[in-house]
Formats: C-alpha cells, structure tokens, sequence
C-alpha cells in the first residue's frame, strides 16, 4: 500500500484527486485511508516517514481531514480493538511532564510572590545575623526538656 503525507493529501484534495477518505481502525489505532482517481488506495502517512500515521483518538483525524478540507468521510471500526491501545512514543510521559510544567509555573507564581510581598513591606530590613539569632533562640526554647 503506498503513502501521502498531510501536505501531498492536501495538495490531491485541491486538485480533485481524492475519491473517498475512510477512517479505519487497526488494532488499538486509526488509520486514514484515501482512494485516489490515480490508482490504488493510500495511507495518510507520518510526515517524514513512510509509516502509517496512527490516531489513538479519531477526532484527531477528523480535525486533521477538515482542516484540509475534507468534511465527508467513512468510519470502519470493525477491525478496531481499543484494548489493543498502544503507547506512543511522543505521548508517553507527556502527562507527567505537563504536570510538572504546571507544577513549575505554580512555584514560581508563588515564589514571585512571595518576593513581591517582601519587597513592598514597609517594615524596616532586619540584618542577617539579628535574624540567625532569634532563630537559634526561638530552637533553644523548643529543645528545652518541659
């Protein structure tokens, strides 16, 4: 079976080249299969690469057809199994990354703050060593056996 990238897809649906566009499902994915009035079917391909692109989630693709222009299509889930949903690879971790993105974000929100707070606090600074020694003092009182 041969392939198209987004780009030779768009360029084929501007020049009325593409039949019909169905939207299959393979094993825990979609694919997107296009009959072209040039031959035999084609794969909707990853952009550098001649391997199928493959949408865990079908809005994907539908979005992906609309925006080119496609707004007509076949859905054919019989050969689709979701338990044989696979891990893709730009996806993995990208929760966890994107929680500690927000995590980051909200630290230094925080942090700024915080900072802010003390700059504009109109109370006189207190030098460091005055600071050390009431820390050390207010410790004392709590290690003192009651």
């Amino acid at each position: 079976m041969h392939n198209m990238t987004i780009q030779q897809l768009r360029a084929a649906s501007n020049a009325g080249e593409v039949l019909d566009v169905t939207l299959k499902g393979h094993d825990g994915a979609f694919l997107v299969q296009i009959a072209t009035r040039s031959g035999p079917h084609v794969v909707l391909a990853k952009a550098h690469s001649s391997e199928p692109r493959r949408f865990c989630n079908p809005i994907t693709a539908v979005n992906i057809l609309r925006d080119i222009g496609i707004t007509i299509s076949q859905f054919d889930a019989s050969e689709w199994n979701p338990a044989e949903k696979e891990e893709i690879a730009a996806n993995s971790g990208r929760t966890d990354t994107m929680r500690k993105v927000h995590q980051a974000v909200t630290y230094t929100e925080w942090l700024a703050a915080e900072i802010q707070e003390s700059i504009d606090d109109p109370r006189p600074s207190l030098p460091h060593n005055e600071v050390m020694a009431r820390m050390a003092a207010r410790i004392a009182r709590y290690k003192k056996p009651a």
